[in-house]
């Protein structure tokens, strides 16, 4: 296959970027999105020019560190699926193909495609966590959890924080990621001590960080490689609700 990559080069956060051209030759339908971008970062580094700078870790889209917008679609066009696991066989000879970072406030360039994701890790820290006794580890069976529980969080716990429900919603909204881990540690038993105010110290965390505000425009689960669904946003409206009522 021969590609046509238009890239989003930009040097630092303060400098302006630019869509870049790049011509790409002898791509197998069944390489990777990532592997294709180190191909061209060969072709870059061996003329002599700086290759470009892109997030990854896992490539087996485990970690979500691989965020881009392909063609205008937030991990590309291919539903379920993070960029490093897009296979090029799901696109054609010849084509040209747009590459851009995530566009939101809260998520600044820091290079060509890379941005600063730190906003997600300050919404953890605000209330990501539960009260546990130190010392052994307690047996396996010790807390019950009903299976309707135990499947509510786990469906919410397959976030894996890629960001690309904020790149894809209209508003920079990240309420689906700071939903899924409100409602996947709301709905075990080990997660109710801090459940109300978990929720509000989020959500406080999401909104100081410049993040916009849902309207339930459905954009971020349309994206989202993990299929999480719009309900976990409603769990964590229930329980701000909650924690309101309570004045916790």
């Amino acid at each position: 296959m021969k590609l046509t990559l238009r890239i989003w080069r930009q040097q630092d956060r303060e400098t302006r970027g630019s869509m870049v051209s790049y011509k790409v030759d002898d791509i197998s339908p069944d390489m990777s999105f990532l592997e294709v971008l180190d191909v061209l970062n060969e072709q870059l580094t061996t003329a002599g020019e700086e290759p470009v700078a892109f997030d990854h870790d896992c490539r087996e889209g485990i970690c979500g560190a691989c965020g881009m917008v392909i063609n205008g679609v937030a991990h590309g066009p291919q539903k379920l699926t993070t960029a490093c696991q897009l296979h090029m066989r799901h696109f054609k000879d010849g084509d040209t193909i747009d590459v851009e970072p995530w566009r939101a406030r809260a998520f600044p360039v820091v290079k060509d495609l890379v941005v600063d994701r730190g906003a997600f890790d300050r919404i953890i820290q605000a209330g990501g966590y539960i009260s546990a006794p130190t010392g052994s580890a307690p047996d396996a069976h010790a807390t019950p959890v009903p299976k309707p529980a135990a499947d509510a969080a786990f469906e919410a716990a397959a976030c894996i924080g890629c960001g690309a429900c904020v790149a894809a919603c209209p508003n920079g909204s990240a309420m689906l990621f700071t939903a899924a881990k409100v409602a996947h540690l709301g709905a075990l038993p080990q997660g109710q001590p801090e459940r109300a105010g978990r929720a509000t110290a989020m959500l406080a965390a999401h909104d100081a960080a410049d993040f916009g505000g849902c309207t339930n425009t459905g954009e971020c689960t349309a994206v989202c490689p993990k299929g999480i669904p719009l309900t976990v946003i409603g769990s964590l409206n229930r329980d701000v609700l909650g924690s309101a009522i309570h004045k916790v």
